[in-house]
């Protein structure tokens, strides 16, 4: 009885575990309802948004989760660090054409998945990072989350 007790407590603790190791980091789940939430701004009140979108705030923060935008000349419009850089030029970590990738992919009304190769934050080693990218009028807009 007591080895079955044992036994049934590390298997809780281990999932406890798991289960916070994953909160560490947002899910798709949570990566699209905040895209999906992003829209939703944009078409409100653009300027605002990409302000908010760029500073973290009214819950477009969340651990590593955050939306991004390009406008029509391929600049970032959104970003928490690279805020007037190319977008549209941006290559990943493998050196896959990201930017033009998301660009391509952008459909307004619907959103689409672009795959690449980036860090986590705080990390060196490359692992595979999923954006659920959209066009919002005249901005392309993503959410990126880690696998």
């Amino acid at each position: 009885m007591l080895r079955r007790l044992a036994v049934v407590s590390a298997l809780a603790v281990a999932g406890l575990v798991g289960t916070a190791s994953a909160a560490e980091y947002g899910t798709p789940a949570e990566a699209k309802a905040m895209l999906e939430k992003a829209v939703a701004a944009v078409k409100a009140d653009k300027p605002k948004a990409l302000v908010m979108f760029t500073k973290g705030e009214g819950g477009f923060k969340d651990r590593d989760l955050y939306p991004y935008c390009g406008g029509p000349d391929g600049n970032f419009t959104a970003h928490p660090t690279l805020l007037g850089k190319s977008l549209k030029d941006l290559k990943d970590k493998a050196g896959k054409p990201l930017g033009e990738e998301v660009y391509a992919a952008a459909k307004e009304g619907a959103i689409a998945e672009v795959s690449y190769m980036w860090p986590r934050p705080g990390q060196t080693d490359l692992v595979t990072k999923v954006a659920y990218v959209t066009r919002i009028g005249d901005q392309v807009c993503a959410v990126g989350y880690y696998k």
